[in-house]
């Protein structure tokens, strides 16, 4: 079996954050969003159909609970959790914080404007929130 890498494209628009018990965890490069993105780490899956029924439960565990707990932490209005893979195949969950106020509210974040690029201290900042929310998750 070949080993774990993330898609390029998710290498290229997103930031590790950690790894949990099934998904690396990242942070989507866009400051206008609280912005995550669960990858399980299972080279060759596109479908979430195509993981057993654990990691199946695993990865919904993992994208509810995050979420759940970043939504509570950076007080947003609704959390978002999709997976679409239309342009990058390899599955992955993206788990959003949405605020009435966003910048795309109420649509989607997809495809709304220009992604803003975190700075090196947005980019530590909000890495380490999301690690202060995350450690100690019963995941």
């Amino acid at each position: 079996m070949p080993a774990f890498e993330p898609d390029a494209r998710l290498v290229d628009d997103s930031y590790p954050v950690t790894e949990l018990p099934l998904c690396q965890l990242r942070l989507m490069d866009d400051a206008r969003f609280p912005w995550l993105v669960l990858v399980p780490r299972h080279p060759g899956i596109s479908e979430i159909f195509e993981l057993d029924e654990a990691d199946q439960q695993q990865l919904w565990r993992e994208a509810t609970r995050v979420g759940q707990t970043l939504k509570a932490a950076l007080q947003g209005d609704k959390l978002n959790i999709a997976s679409l893979g239309n342009r990058v195949a390899q599955l992955h969950v993206h788990v959003i914080v949405r605020h009435r106020r966003d910048a795309a509210w109420p649509g989607p974040v997809w495809g709304h404007g220009e992604p803003e690029a975190y700075d090196l201290d947005g980019l530590a900042a909000m890495r380490g929130r999301i690690l202060a929310q995350v450690e100690g998750l019963d995941l």
